[in-house]
């Protein structure tokens, strides 16, 4: 029997960004059957992800996360803005930032990857492939379990 190591309890840090409401209840939802301990923070729109990320606005500090879940489709900084700045922020720019978008535009697709992307998952259409790719995310990036 192996003992878990302290990386295994450390909560794992993530940002949602994410302005529709059923999506982000989804999300967390499907993040509850995580064997790990996962911290959400949601920001509802681009401009606040960024106060969250640097400490401006209404957050007191800034947040250093393990993982960045980010819609392209959000009101006052699009997504590409808002990844553009995370990818050119000395601080910021090693945190993973997965794309979670309704959009399978080739286009969208293609410039995500070129603003340095380090995944792309369009939505799921249901919610059993919904709760799949967010345990293929915790997986992949979290170093979690598939089980």
């Amino acid at each position: 029997m192996t003992l878990p190591t302290l990386e295994e309890y450390r909560p794992m840090k993530v940002l949602l960004v994410e302005d529709n409401v059923p999506d982000v209840v989804l999300i967390k939802e499907a993040f509850k059957e995580s064997k790990r301990i996962i911290q959400m923070t949601v920001a509802r729109d681009g401009q606040e992800a960024i106060d969250c990320l640097k400490g401006g606005g209404h957050f007191k500090a800034p947040l250093l996360p393990d993982l960045v879940l980010l819609d392209l489709n959000i009101p006052k900084k699009s997504g590409f803005e808002v990844l553009s700045e995370i990818k050119n922020d000395s601080v910021l720019h090693d945190v993973p930032v997965i794309v979670l978008s309704n959009s399978s535009l080739d286009t969208d697709i293609q410039r995500a990857y070129d603003s340095h992307a380090n995944f792309y998952i369009i939505k799921p259409p249901d919610l059993e492939h919904l709760f799949t790719a967010m345990r293929y995310v915790e997986k992949i990036w979290l170093g979690g379990s598939l089980k």
